[in-house]
């Protein structure tokens, strides 16, 4: 009987090479994110949440909307396997010569999307922001042509962090967002004498800059230096990119929507709703890029490991990485929702920062926090699903994903304002998780087994556990509301601390399996012991 290629992935340390490579990126992002954190509580005490800054935050989606769907969406999901792939069959030197032909592309359509932006910013407003009175839309329009050219910039840097990945270099392209952060912390501190909307615009050109250039400059020590060179439109390798290129984006741009969707209907709603969606948005951007996203760009360059061939051994893979997102992310989005009013009252209330804005971010915080597990297995699967070329398959949860999120958030935004908001983007990514994984299962020809019986009941204990031991620490010591910062955060910490421990202890008494991939990941061991 022919092993199993799960088996012999397994023998080759599959599992605990992912957690390995999942906790070495999370320790490049944690700097990031805490700096993303503290920009934001600088932006807040400067700004508040007012409409000025509610027009910047619509300038920045497009300008950002852009660059993820360009730069490091759908180009780095078309690049990066094909550089690979040259790079194992021809060398360096190839790889470099196809990196750069891809950077001279990369300028010229970066280039033409200033420009066309730069027309068509009036109608981007428009769509974007429609309850826009005529002062704040003219700002918001002012404010998006002066972020466009921040799209060439994260683009250059975007193909820079595929060929780094490529030659295994993890670390730098991590922590490259840390020093955009920091640049942009730096900006706002240096001008806060003289603060305006503007500075907010030229810390994130500046902080654009910085990413480019870290990427850049670490791409050259290892002897990549990315110069652009005359396209030759004949190279198949050239040619199998631009083909990549095409499905991904068509795959992101309807993904890209979902962030928008929430500044449209905001734009109804009363003044400063778009800044407290951001606030919100920002914060759970901890937990998901330490988590989320770290795990999933682990469990990319494992699936090719694994034989397409071999649905069963492909089937266990995904399970496993979805079980151990779950696992991790779980806790977290309990915590979140637990402690988003201390959270935001931490990091946020100060200065221009009111009561309202508190209330209003926490209760956003905790209804984006609902749809981090659902946010984290859609992820993998989607990274699943164009492993085993299923583009279409992907687009339509993609699809499903932005219907349910407009539908849901229309009908809640009524009733609960912006928490209706963030409660349909919350449903949109747990409805897409289940389908994605139905169309996995049907590609596949068989279930995921993820809800394992025995499984399910050890994760529901020990986050009841948890959630027992977070609510009893609460009712003992309530949220110290007046005291100064130090025992504000000592607290916070003390309420984090006590639900690790709780959690931690409980699935070790009950042998989750988890903990075996931790172990081996972090001795650096292979495992050797088969599928779990």
């Amino acid at each position: 009987m022919v092993e199993s290629s799960f088996l012999r992935a397994s023998e080759q340390g599959h599992m605990p090479g992912m957690v390995n490579r999942a906790f070495r990126m999370m320790a490049g992002t944690f700097a990031s994110r805490v700096l993303g954190l503290l920009r934001e509580v600088l932006t807040a005490g400067f700004f508040g949440a007012t409409r000025s800054l509610d027009a910047f935050y619509v300038a920045y989606t497009l300008a950002n909307l852009s660059r993820q769907l360009l730069a490091e969406g759908a180009l780095s999901a078309s690049f990066v396997p094909v550089f690979s792939r040259v790079q194992k069959r021809d060398g360096n030197a190839a790889a470099l010569l196809l990196a750069r032909q891809v950077l001279t592309i990369l300028l010229v359509v970066g280039t033409a999307f200033v420009l066309i932006g730069f027309f068509i910013s009036p109608l981007l407003v428009a769509v974007i922001a429609p309850g826009f009175t005529g002062k704040e839309s003219a700002l918001a329009l002012t404010l998006t042509r002066a972020l466009f050219p921040f799209l060439l910039l994260v683009s250059v840097g975007a193909l820079a962090m595929g060929v780094l990945n490529s030659t295994g270099s993890f670390f730098i392209p991590a922590v490259a967002p840390a020093a955009s952060n920091l640049a942009f912390i730096v900006i706002l501190l240096f001008m806060h004498r003289h603060i305006s909307i503007w500075v907010l615009v030229w810390a994130v050109l500046f902080g654009g800059a910085c990413n480019m250039l870290l990427q850049w400059f670490w791409a050259d020590r290892l002897g990549m230096r990315l110069t652009p060179a005359l396209p030759h439109m004949k190279n198949r390798d050239l040619k199998e990119t631009l083909a990549l290129f095409l499905p991904y984006a068509a795959g992101l741009s309807l993904n890209q929507i979902n962030p928008v969707i929430g500044r449209v209907l905001g734009s109804y709603l009363e003044d400063g709703v778009i800044s407290v969606l951001n606030y919100a948005d920002r914060i759970i951007q901890l937990p998901l890029g330490l988590f989320v996203i770290a795990i999933s760009q682990a469990v990319l360059p494992m699936l090719s490991k694994v034989d397409r061939d071999d649905r069963e051994g492909f089937r266990r893979f995904i399970r496993d990485a979805l079980r151990f997102n779950l696992f991790v992310v779980l806790p977290a989005a309990i915590g979140l929702i637990m402690a988003s009013r201390p959270i935001v009252h931490i990091l946020l209330v100060r200065g221009a920062f009111d009561e309202w804005a508190w209330i209003a971010t926490s209760g956003a915080l905790a209804c984006y926090a609902a749809g981090l597990p659902g946010i984290s297995c859609n992820t993998v699967l989607m990274r699943a699903l164009y492993a085993r070329s299923l583009p279409r398959a992907a687009i339509n949860v993609m699809l499903l994903t932005v219907c349910t999120n407009l539908a849901v958030g229309l009908l809640l935004m009524r009733y609960i304002s912006y928490r209706g908001l963030a409660l349909g983007a919350s449903c949109a990514f747990t409805v897409a998780a289940f389908a994605g994984a139905w169309c996995l299962s049907k590609n596949l020809g068989c279930r995921l087994v993820l809800f394992e019986g025995k499984w399910v009941a050890k994760l529901l204990v020990s986050c009841l556990v948890m959630t027992s031991g977070l609510a009893g620490f609460s009712f003992l010591f309530p949220y110290p509301l007046t005291s100064s910062f130090s025992v504000r955060f000592i607290w916070l910490f003390a309420l984090v601390t006590t639900g690790i421990l709780l959690y931690t202890l409980t699935t070790l008494l009950l042998r989750c399996s988890e903990w075996l991939w931790i172990r081996q990941a972090l001795a650096g061991k292979k495992n050797r012991e088969g599928a779990l």
